[in-house]
């Protein structure tokens, strides 16, 4: 990560203001990326896009800060300007704040192979140089991606998103910043905290409530270190988190995805992308989940820039469907 950065304290009581500069790995367009990040809304969740502006709150060494990240460059010669405004920052604080920033907008993925490998495909080649520089963008945690994803388990986008509002709205952390509250996605000790039958107040099921509760509690507690798992290769990730009560495959290549950062991820089982993959080769019918995977194939290693630029150009409306 390349950076600039220089502490200023700001003219609001109590509240320091950090300016700082990351330069992404060029191509990167940091308007489709930023969309991407926030399903191509102005607000998903704890992110925020709105003129031209990317904002969320994170929580860093024990305090929260929120960021926001502008454009100052251009797709072959990107920069990103980041401001980072707390109660209080110190250079730890800003160090590990500017890093989450970067890993959550993939600032330092190389496209290069990824684009060479699909240069040939007369079907995906023109989508993909269609959203050149879009890098995949990730959650801020391991732990926060698994939550997503199992709230986000066999019901529609639109319910998920509900779902994902209220646990955020009433177990988020908020700091206000000029008379604006900004809230965070919950701890894992704020969702252990609340129980299963609080959670179920949300309107989750009983399932995923007790999942989401039992998956808290293991990392408010220790017994599971999710942030571990970037240490080891796909197939151990895989066999430790299926090994839990609520993760299976769906989920788990989700997480390789968007929270891992591994390259070659691939949730073949999901339906939206089923469809697809059937719309690209003219089927009447999703495809199969044996079929999605073995098609899939084509494009390893870099099957999770596939799944980006898909589900990309389906929230954008840039095919058929609209999830």
């Amino acid at each position: 990560m390349n950076c600039r950065n220089m502490i200023q304290v700001s003219a609001m009581p109590s509240t320091a203001r950090t300016s700082l500069t990351l330069r992404p790995a060029p191509p990167y367009d940091f308007n489709l990326t930023a969309a991407a990040a926030t399903y191509f809304r102005n607000r998903y969740g704890v992110e925020t896009f709105e003129n031209g502006l990317y904002r969320r709150l994170l929580y860093v060494a024990g305090s929260f800060c929120l960021v926001s990240v502008g454009s100052a460059g251009s797709l072959d010669s990107p920069r990103l300007e980041v401001e980072i405004t707390g109660k209080s920052l110190d250079e730890s604080m800003v160090s590990r704040a500017a890093e989450q920033a970067a890993w959550i907008l993939g600032i330092e993925q190389d496209l290069t192979p990824f684009y060479r490998l699909t240069r040939g495909d007369s079907i995906l080649g023109p989508l993909i140089r269609g959203m050149r520089g879009l890098h995949v963008p990730r959650t801020a945690s391991v732990y926060e991606g698994l939550i997503l994803a199992i709230l986000g388990q066999q019901i529609s986008s639109q319910v998920a998103r509900m779902l994902r509002n209220l646990i955020i709205e009433t177990y988020g952390p908020a700091l206000e910043v000029c008379g604006i509250a900004y809230r965070g996605f919950p701890r894992p000790t704020d969702l252990a905290k609340a129980g299963v039958e609080k959670l179920r107040r949300l309107k989750l099921g009983a399932r995923k409530a007790n999942y989401i509760w039992e998956i808290s509690e293991a990392v408010a507690s220790g017994r599971l270190d999710l942030e571990a798992l970037k240490n080891y290769p796909d197939e151990q990730v895989i066999e430790i988190l299926t090994r839990i009560r609520g993760i299976g495959s769906w989920t788990v290549q989700w997480l390789l995805v968007r929270s891992l950062g591994r390259e070659d991820g691939f949730p073949f089982s999901d339906l939206a992308l089923r469809r697809t993959l059937a719309l690209m080769l003219q089927r009447p019918a999703p495809l199969s989940l044996q079929e999605s995977l073995e098609y899939s194939r084509r494009w390893s290693p870099c099957r999770s820039y596939v799944t980006t630029y898909l589900f990309a150009a389906m929230r954008s409306g840039r095919t058929f469907i609209a999830l």
